[in-house]
């Protein structure tokens, strides 16, 4: 029987658990809460993350709750185009990105865990053994949990990694943003020519907007209704959700349709704030073969990034896939630790190369003072148009591994 403990139940963990599960590996999934719960906004989708769930066999689940994300275009804070909708006829057959309420993802993916999963809450992870000729093994304090593999898969501070690649560090990526689902119920009715979707970018601050499913279609339940997710440069605010509100109606005023009509049906309530953090640098490797298999790094406890292009979930999933395929015909000892071996191979480039073109992307809203604002107006029109183009084919251009 081959055995799997994975740390962290968020999106990573859950992909991972069940695609080890449906690939023969009995597997425990702990998790430092009191419960396995989701974030009540939503995140986009972008191709390669599609493929990677399809990949996990999620697919089908995938369909029943997504949205498409229409390809608006990228505007500047005065409404001019930095880069231009794609025509329907210029999208025929292209990969569509998509947008999902966190919950309905969540659902999904506990509902792939299956019965070779053993689900425990309330474990919070504080050591590690990691000794040739013993099994891999994590332990709370209370427990040990000893397994052929171990996935770290417990987020950007992963008490796993500081043990396992003390190199990397958590830092602040000098922004905040805050996210919001206004439901149906309460969403502004918006002109024709002025649709939900699409990216406003300026110096120092983004807005990126779309629509959870159809108006009308939830039946007046909070998972559907209009995403938005805002960025702004600085530290997180310490004011109330009403102040913070206050503040990015003043801050994105004058923008663009429809910045404004979203910011106004927003209400505290619906608020999420977080401060954008990243790992530098990022973990020289991935995988920690060890023993009768290992360990090995998934997800944001890998290479947690700021979330300009979007990319932090699929490249979890994209680390699930990887990992339950590599691993798919592996047996405990020499085969586990050579598929480790080749998650690090297959993974470590891939990452490193999206993370750069994050990177790049997050200059835009580091840029601080009047002089340097103006400046980076200016070149805004030329830079971004090409930066936007070269990071986005990057970031989609992963195919699951045969």
């Amino acid at each position: 029987m081959r055995t799997a403990v994975v740390v962290g139940a968020g999106i990573g963990g859950l992909a991972t658990a069940g695609a080890l599960a449906r690939s023969g590996w009995q597997v425990t999934l702990l998790e430092r809460g009191d419960r396995l719960r989701a974030d009540r906004t939503a995140l986009m989708l972008w191709p390669n993350g599609v493929r990677a769930l399809h990949a996990l066999g999620l697919g089908a689940g995938l369909a029943a709750i997504a949205t498409p994300l229409p390809d608006a275009g990228v505007r500047r804070p005065d409404g001019h185009w930095l880069v231009q909708p794609r025509k329907a006829a210029e999208r025929a057959g292209a990969e569509r990105a998509v947008v999902v309420h966190r919950e309905d993802l969540h659902d999904a993916l506990v509902a792939g865990l299956g019965d070779r999963v053993d689900i425990r809450t309330g474990v919070a992870v504080r050591t590690l053994r990691s000794a040739a000729g013993e099994r891999p093994a994590v332990d709370d304090g209370r427990q040990t949990f000893e397994a052929d593999l171990v996935v770290a898969a417990d987020g950007i501070d992963s008490t796993l990694r500081r043990r396992l690649a003390p190199e990397a560090s958590v830092v602040s990526s000098g922004c905040a943003a805050w996210r919001a689902v206004i439901p149906w119920y309460r969403a502004p009715e918006l002109p024709v020519d002025r649709p939900v979707g699409g990216e406003v970018l300026g110096a120092g601050y983004r807005f990126v907007a779309a629509s959870l499913g159809e108006r009308g279609s939830s039946g007046g339940s909070t998972r559907g209704g209009i995403y938005w997710i805002a960025t702004a440069a600085g530290a997180p605010r310490p004011e109330s959700p009403a102040t913070q509100l206050t503040l990015l109606r003043r801050w994105f005023d004058g923008w663009p349709a429809p910045v404004g009509q979203l910011l106004a049906a927003t209400d505290p309530d619906d608020l999420v704030q977080q401060e954008v953090r990243e790992l530098r640098p990022l973990p020289k490797t991935y995988a920690f073969p060890v023993g009768t298999g290992g360990f090995v790094l998934l997800g944001d406890a890998a290479h947690g990034m700021p979330h300009h292009l979007g990319q932090g979930a699929c490249l979890a999933f994209e680390d699930a896939a990887t990992l339950a395929s590599v691993l798919r015909a592996a047996l405990p000892g020499p085969g586990a630790r050579a598929a480790l071996a080749t998650y690090q191979r297959l993974r470590h480039t891939r990452t490193v190369t999206v993370v750069r073109q994050t990177r790049r992307m997050s200059a835009v809203l580091r840029t601080r003072g009047r002089l340097a604002l103006r400046a980076r107006d200016a070149a805004l029109g030329t830079i971004s148009p090409r930066l936007i183009g070269r990071a986005a084919a990057a970031a989609s251009g992963w195919q699951p591994p045969e």
